[in-house]
């Protein structure tokens, strides 16, 4: 992100002023002119910005190879997925060449790791703590698709969301509750706690659903022939068709009272900010490719990774929307097909990029200041 350089020029006839700048990521340079009695101020600045706004900076960057970085258990502690060279390599001969992915928890301070869960001649990822952080939902994958499973962090025992009835979990999320909620491969919805039982969702028979996301007592999805959103109301069993279509991704907020859905049209990606019953709508990004969608454990930032045609030329990056100010600060150039992820703090984010050879992850500490 360019940021421009503002010079004031004040002339003062009988008081000094103190005149404070803030950044934009505005293209356009104007100049503004204002005339009181005894004074002239020249600013080249964006017209639009306003002083003494808080403006975010990346302190540092530290980089971990051949690393899948997805979660935090604190803010030393990270959740990650790497090659396991104490197994055998793959079995099947496509992989080959590469060993099984296990998981870990990885000490920042000390580089320590302490394995969490390891599996013969299988890739283990994706991996997220539930709200009380007691437990870890991850998938296991080779070539097919992945099958998902929870974790006891202290017993270390998992079991597979799995079972007749559902045959099988197409996706599956964190709910607010510490509950699992997500698509299933005989159709419909069901949910999950993590002592095992898993249960269809009664209300939800649509066959081939792509989006579940629970948020408090309401339930949002979507299908293969309809990419409209839809709610349920857990309450009273009502369900409404909400006005946003195309949606592809949906990211509740921390407070669960809004939410971020991604919109797919042609060759254009937008990320819209709602309140839960989809009033509201305010688009904060747009490009030909978006994902990576997180919110800061504060609600005030969301992280994001784009990619976009400006002037005939591909850009990627990682950026943050800052719901404070309205402004977006890019932190990294030439990254795509990325995830991220808050620190519990929100003053760490970590993105993971997949470089179609191996994950590489960039952990980026950040500060906040006033300009």
């Amino acid at each position: 992100m360019m940021k421009k350089t503002k010079i004031a020029v004040i002339c003062f006839v009988t008081a000094l002023l103190i005149f404070i700048t803030a950044c934009s990521e505005e293209e356009n340079v104007n100049r503004v002119i204002i005339k009181e009695p005894g004074e002239t101020i020249t600013v080249i600045d964006d017209a639009a910005t306003e002083a003494g706004e808080p403006i975010v900076s990346v302190e540092k960057m530290d980089v971990y190879e051949n690393m899948e970085i997805t979660d935090w258990l604190d803010e030393e502690t990270v959740i990650v997925s790497k090659e396991n060279t104490s197994l055998d390599k793959m079995k099947l001969e496509e992989l080959s060449d590469s060993y099984p992915r296990s998981l870990y928890l990885y000490n920042l301070t000390t580089k320590q790791y302490k394995l969490l869960k390891e599996q013969d001649n299988v890739f283990l990822g994706g991996a997220a703590l539930s709200p009380d952080k007691k437990h870890l939902l991850y998938h296991e994958f080779d070539l097919g698709d992945p099958v998902y499973y929870v974790l006891n962090l202290d017993t270390l025992h998992s079991f597979g969301i799995i079972g007749n009835h559902i045959g099988g979990a197409l996706s599956a999320k964190w709910a607010d509750e510490g509950t699992i909620i997500g698509a299933a491969y005989s159709g419909g919805a069901y949910t999950a706690s993590t002592t095992g039982s898993i249960a269809r969702l009664a209300e939800l028979n649509e066959e081939a659903l792509v989006i579940v996301e629970k948020m408090k007592d309401k339930v949002y999805y979507n299908t293969n022939s309809d990419e409209s959103l839809h709610v349920l109301n857990l309450m009273n069993k009502e369900k409404a068709r909400l006005n946003i279509d195309h949606v592809h991704g949906v990211a509740p907020s921390p407070d669960r009272n809004q939410m971020l859905v991604m919109q797919s049209t042609g060759s254009k990606s937008v990320v819209i900010l709602c309140d839960a019953d989809g009033g509201n709508q305010k688009t904060i990004a747009e490009g030909t490719e978006l994902g990576g969608v997180s919110w800061s454990p504060d609600q005030r930032m969301i992280a994001y990774s784009k990619k976009a045609d400006v002037n005939g030329v591909t850009v990627n990056g990682i950026y943050l929307y800052d719901m404070l100010t309205g402004k977006t600060t890019q932190l990294a150039v030439d990254v795509q097909h990325a995830i991220t992820a808050w620190s519990p703090s929100g003053k760490t984010l970590v993105y993971t990029e997949w470089n179609g050879k191996q994950y590489n992850s960039n952990i980026v500490s950040l500060s906040y200041s006033i300009q």
